[in-house]
């Protein structure tokens, strides 16, 4: 099992943590991260873009000049895609772009991104992550003390608004319940902060 030190909020070293083998000790599978990104991008996707085609748009009922004789080319309707003003060919309409992914495809990329951001040293765990104020600065301070650098994910267990609301005025600070992390915020992140409470939920729901 690799060992990571525990660290208080000043960022001196109080203790030592060793990670679970069953989550951060795999070989990421890229494969499983890659189909997971894409469905939750698709699942972002609000699907509410639409075009008018032919048939909707206002006009063209008249074909506008005779078939024959006119040396113009032939048109049944002003309306038609080639014309300005005329409707979108193939017009996009509203749709559902989600869908749903294998459970254990789900676990298996968060799972892949966990043991990634672990096996490159960017995983920091606190011994308890404290908040008792809204104070952004105090989060801030906190932060640079760990060398939390970059992207920062901070996970933290239980509803702790004063955390929160103090971390997410910070520029590239992502603040979330341990239990909501999904597989997009930890790959985009650039160092994952979490307290020894989460640590402990993670290897209780995935290992």
């Amino acid at each position: 099992m690799a060992k990571l030190d525990i660290l208080d909020m000043t960022g001196k070293v109080v203790g030592e943590t060793e990670l679970n083998d069953a989550i951060f000790g795999i070989e990421p599978n890229m494969s499983a991260v890659h189909a997971v990104v894409v469905n939750y991008l698709a699942n972002q996707r609000q699907g509410t873009q639409s075009a008018l085609t032919r048939s909707e748009v206002s006009g063209g009922g008249r074909k506008p000049w005779r078939q024959k004789g006119t040396g113009r080319a032939r048109q049944g309707s002003i309306r038609a895609p080639q014309w300005h003003h005329g409707g979108v060919a193939f017009a996009p309409k509203p749709r559902e772009y989600g869908y749903t992914i294998n459970k254990k495809i789900r676990r298996l990329a968060l799972k892949s991104v966990l043991a990634d951001k672990a096996q490159n040293g960017k995983i920091i765990v606190i011994d308890t992550i404290a908040a008792d104020e809204y104070k952004t600065k105090a989060i801030a301070e906190f932060l640079k003390a760990v060398k939390a650098e970059g992207k920062v994910m901070l996970a933290y267990t239980g509803e702790n608004d004063k955390l929160y609301r103090s971390a997410r005025n910070i520029d590239k600070v992502n603040p979330t319940d341990v239990t909501l992390i999904n597989t997009y915020g930890v790959l985009g992140a650039d160092v994952l902060v979490l307290d020894k409470a989460a640590l402990a939920k993670l290897e209780e729901v995935f290992a």
